[in-house]
């Protein structure tokens, strides 16, 4: 019985996909994974010249004697031959086993390759009379590996072959990412961009020129501060001291994963004990021959005792070796106390390590410190180690901060590049510093730069299966997960041991989550990325909808995540081959998720979400599918929300069209008004309010026919807006009113929502008096509780309503709490809503410096957005500000910015612009075209019901005709905006207005 890997299903041996889900079966060792590798492609030249000239068998003699030279060369720096092609070889690094320096393995293997060619064609032109020479391609790329052939496949092992045909002979071309990865340790040089068949542009290509003997692939910035690890080094210390006072030797190990910063500690570490000890370092190679005592041979080297140590490894005996060893240690160690700092021990061969333990425990009357540096690996290969272990852990936010700050010395780094770097670094100290290179290079910031994917694919591919398995299942559920959903995704669907799990946490690759129980989180985003870019899209489709099927039963809250999943599943396999029946469904489910998660989103306000969660729906589904085309209206209202005003001019069109062009009515009458209100509060040309009307009149009825009671909140909610700009307060609180209604007995929360702060908005203006509107709105509160759109617009009415009562440090308030939520909800275009709300306040308080604070940032943004219809009504509030600091020249540069896009039936916006222009033609002596403006404004305002506009326009006409001196007509003027205050109960708005009436006025009337 064979076990299906997708969903754990026993099948009969010989079958080929499970008979339950349709999965491919494949054994364990032959499952396909994705990794990226670097391939070794190398060639001789001249071959078919050759072989003419020799005999058939000398000529095979020769190629045997080069497929030697090469496999010698490759299997020397940890590649694998995958297969020779005539006389071609091909080598993959990365295969089996990933590492983090695969990349200049290849190269050294290519280095290594054209010296032995040299070597051997001093003895093929002995026997023979010919030499060779080679062409070499070296790439590195993303392929798909097979376990039991062991064979790579991609365009990576395709690129690597178009170099080695692109270079000349003798001639090592390398591709950008292999040079990416191993320029720290190489000279080379660019070449021109290459023209190679199969690829629609030139590719990026290096010369290789010289490795650089015993050269990382990237450097680790030593010279960097060293940042929080004052409890690491006091205890590095004390063991130090502890040696000299006890006359022995103490071991001590700092483990930590790639990176943590164990090289940067044990430099701190040489420099301080070198005024007390003779420091001298060695490091563990990964691979190589003889590596066994290479640490002690760069150890001893740097003490100038290399016979030394020959004479201690050529005694015989293992014990007698460690004997010498120890003894050479204890003579140089009496003399002077040592330090010894052995670098990464968990690639040391097992020799090694009982050596290091048998200095611990035997060494006697001679001061020895050996500080070993480790991955937590080591203790999976000795539970029992011996000495001292020190944890290094991740630095905390503040610590990675004065790290990047040390870094970057004088340059900043931008807040947001910041916070990226904190999320994708996690306290990593080398990945702090890959980061910051990344960046500053261009890199983009969505991804880690290739360096930090090699060094964690490298982790990854080293666990052993039963922990590997785990780790990359879990990446397709996130960054955390329970162990639950893990078992879901198992192959025989069952949680995994929670041995495997406590061994990928001693590494460090995940934690146990701080709030959920049986809950992990990986340790960071990038190990998560690394793991899920190792399964096969196939199975990534397979895992993602396994999930979401789990997940589908838990709840409504849920949903939005069931939707991404199934989302992920389809777009795996759309990413694979045209779509086929199930790609389909899984397209349908994720729409159907997401469009659901989407109305709630609306409900509690969060607008950004719902505009992303339709896109998202609307994008799974074909053109013209009627589902498509019922989510594009909701779509086009959440897009102007959050400022994208041409996106959501350009959905709402779409919707119009296709609608209309299948029959589609309800979807065309919903598209038609919602493009047709847009446009009007946009000013453009097309549509003005009596083509929104006439939309209206066709939707109404059909609204009304059909019984679709929320068609008909939304089109009384707009028919409130037009009448609301056309001054009629009252009657737009009545269609708001029968609006939120509709909307209510539909179950519509945020067109309910929308429908009572657009009452609230013509409360304010119109003629409810302040108290009134006060008391209506306490009795919203219980609906505010449950809404936080509705909570924001009640704090930013009740503000202004606050300050005209003098209340001045309550409005205050109230303005910043709706700036915080709505800052949280995504609310752009609400944001610089409430500056109609806070600039006015601060005009009222007699303090327009902070009136202009409030304003300008929302200009800017309205501005950006192209929203001209509330930039139309927040100009003349800015306009007020700046005149009221004499900075006139400005404030008339604003009203001809927006005096050609105000909406003709915006009364609000129309009156504003008037009055203002008036005043500053007024203050300019342009006195008969300021009095013919200002009594426009009054004529319009007192077509209203608007009484603060009314008011404002009389005082504005009050300065007019003062200025004039007609100062009579002026009193008259501001004693109608007096009573017009009043009747609003706008208490400070009328002191204003009061107080200008027993100012001296210059002339007479």
């Amino acid at each position: 019985m064979v076990s299906c890997p997708s969903c754990g299903q026993q099948n009969p041996d010989g079958f080929r996909f499970c008979g339950a889900c349709g999965a491919e079966l494949t054994s364990a060792g032959s499952r396909e994974v994705r990794k990226t590798v670097s391939v070794l492609f190398a060639d001789v030249t001249g071959s078919t010249a050759l072989g003419e000239q020799l005999d058939v068998e000398s000529f095979r003699r020769v190629i045997a004697h080069y497929f030697d030279a090469a496999k010698r060369s490759i299997e020397r720096h940890g590649g694998t031959v995958e297969k020779f092609i005539g006389d071609a070889v091909v080598a993959v690094f990365g295969v089996p086993t990933v590492h983090e320096d695969d990349a200049l393995r290849a190269l050294c293997a290519a280095m290594d390759l054209r010296g032995s060619l040299s070597a051997l064609n001093e003895q093929l032109d002995r026997d023979y009379a010919v030499s060779l020479q080679l062409r070499t391609g070296v790439n590195t790329g993303e392929v798909v590996v097979t376990g039991d052939e062991q064979l790579a496949t991609g365009d990576a092992v395709n690129t690597a072959a178009r170099l080695e045909q692109s270079a000349s002979p003798g001639e090592i071309l390398i591709g950008e990412q292999t040079w990416r990865l191993a320029r720290g340790a190489i000279e080379w040089e660019r070449v021109a961009p290459l023209a190679v068949k199969g690829k629609a542009k030139p590719i990026s290509a290096f010369r290789l020129l010289r490795v650089v003997e015993g050269a990382p692939a990237f450097e680790r910035r030593l010279d960097s501060p060293l940042v929080g690890r004052r409890v690491e080094l006091a205890r590095v210390r004390a063991a130090f001291d502890e040696a000299i006072s006890e006359r022995r030797c103490r071991l001590v190990t700092v483990l930590g994963p790639p990176g943590i910063g164990k090289s940067r500690l044990a430099a701190e570490v040489a420099a301080a004990l070198a005024g007390d000890a003779k420091v001298l370092s060695g490091r563990c190679l990964p691979y190589g021959e003889g590596i066994t005592y290479w640490p002690l041979v760069e150890i001893f080297r740097g003490a100038g005792a290399e016979q030394e140590l020959e004479t201690a490894l050529g005694v015989g005996a293992l014990e007698e070796i460690f004997w010498a060893v120890r003894k050479a240690l204890e003579r140089r160690a009496r003399q002077r106390p040592l330090a010894l700092i052995v670098e990464d021990i968990h690639w040391a061969e097992p020799t090694l390590l009982d050596l290091l333990e048998h200095l611990s425990q035997w060494t006697r009357e001679a001061p020895l410190l050996v500080l070993c540096l480790a991955r937590p690996e080591l203790i999976d290969r000795r539970p029992a180690w011996d000495g001292i272990v020190i944890p290094l852990e991740a630095l905390s936010p503040e610590e990675s901060d004065q790290l990047v700050e040390g870094l970057t010395g004088e340059s900043r780094l931008a807040n947001d590049m910041r916070a990226r770097l904190r999320e994708l670094a996690h306290g990593n100290p080398l990945l702090v510093e890959q980061l910051l290179a990344h960046f500053a290079e261009g890199g983009d910031p969505g991804r880690a730069p290739p360096t930090i994917d090699a060094l964690l694919a490298a982790r990854l591919d080293s666990l052993p299966n039963e922990q590997r398995e785990p780790i990359e299942r879990a990446s397709v559920i996130g960054l955390e997960f329970e162990w639950d959903a893990l078992a879901q995704l198992a192959p025989d669907r069952r949680r995994p041991g929670g041995a495997r799990l406590a061994a990928l946490v001693r590494k460090d690759l995940i934690r146990p989550h701080d709030a959920i129980e049986d809950a992990f989180r990986f340790r960071h985003i990038l190990i998560r990325d690394a793991a899920y870019e190792r399964l096969p899209k196939a199975l990534r489709s397979q895992l993602h909808e396994r999930f979401a099927d789990w997940l589908q039963g838990r709840g409504e809250e849920f949903e939005a995540i069931v939707g991404y999943h199934l989302e992920q599943a389809h777009r795996c396999l759309m990413e694979l081959g045209p779509p086929d029946a199930r790609a389909q469904s899984l397209a349908e489910r994720a729409a159907e998720c997401l469009s659901a998660s989407s109305l709630r989103a609306s409900a509690r306000g969060d607008t950004r979400a719902a505009a992303n969660l339709l896109q998202r729906s609307a994008a799974l589904l074909p053109a013209r599918d009627p589902r498509r085309l019922a989510l594009l209206p909701p779509l086009g209202r959440a897009l102007v929300e959050v400022g994208e005003i041409p996106e959501a001019d350009s959905v709402l069109s779409e919707a119009v069209e296709s609608a209309r062009a299948t029959g589609q009515d309800g979807v065309a009458v919903d598209a038609a008004l919602e493009l047709a209100a847009l446009r009007l509060n946009n000013a453009d040309a097309a549509v003005g309010q009596a083509g929104v009307w006439r939309e209206l009149e066709r939707a109404i009825p059909f609204y009304e026919h059909s019984g679709d009671e929320a068609g008909l909140a939304r089109a009384l909610g707009i028919a409130g807006t037009l009448r609301h700009w056309r001054g009629e307060a009252a009657a737009a609180i009545e269609d708001f009113t029968r609006a939120a209604h509709h909307a209510r007995n539909a179950g519509e929360v945020a067109q309910e929502v929308e429908s009572l702060w657009g009452a609230l908005a013509a409360m304010l203006l119109g003629p409810t008096p302040v108290d009134q509107a006060l008391t209506r709105i306490e009795g919203l509160s219980p609906a505010a509780a449950q809404s936080s759109s509705l909570r924001l617009h009640v704090m930013r009415t009740r503000a202004s309503l606050e300050a005209m009562r003098g209340r001045f440090q309550t409005a205050r308030d109230l303005i910043s709490q709706a700036k915080d939520l709505a800052a949280e909800l995504g609310q752009e275009v609400t944001l610089a809503r409430i500056a109609l709300n806070a600039g006015p306040i601060e005009l009222l308080a007699g303090d327009p410096a902070a009136a202009e604070r409030e304003l300008q940032p929302a200009y800017d943004a309205l501005k950006r957005m192209e929203h001209w219809g509330f930039l139309a009504s927040i100009v003349p509030r800015f306009v007020d500000a700046l005149l009221a600091q004499g900075r006139d020249d400005e404030g008339l540069r604003l009203t001809e910015v927006i005096e050609r896009h105000i909406v003709p039936e915006d009364v609000d916006a129309q009156v504003g612009w008037r009055r203002v222009r008036a005043r500053l033609l007024a203050r300019r002596s342009d006195l008969e075209q300021a009095k013919r403006l200002a009594r426009e404004a009054v004529t319009m305002a007192e077509r209203t019901d608007h009484l603060d506009l009314t008011a404002e326009a009389h005082a504005a006409l009050a300065e007019v005709l003062h200025a004039a001196g007609s100062n009579e007509h002026a009193r008259r003027a501001l004693e109608r905006a007096v009573r017009l205050y009043e009747q609003k109960g706008n208490v400070v708005g009328a002191e204003q207005a009061r107080s200008r009436l027993t100012e001296p006025q210059p002339g007479t009337s």
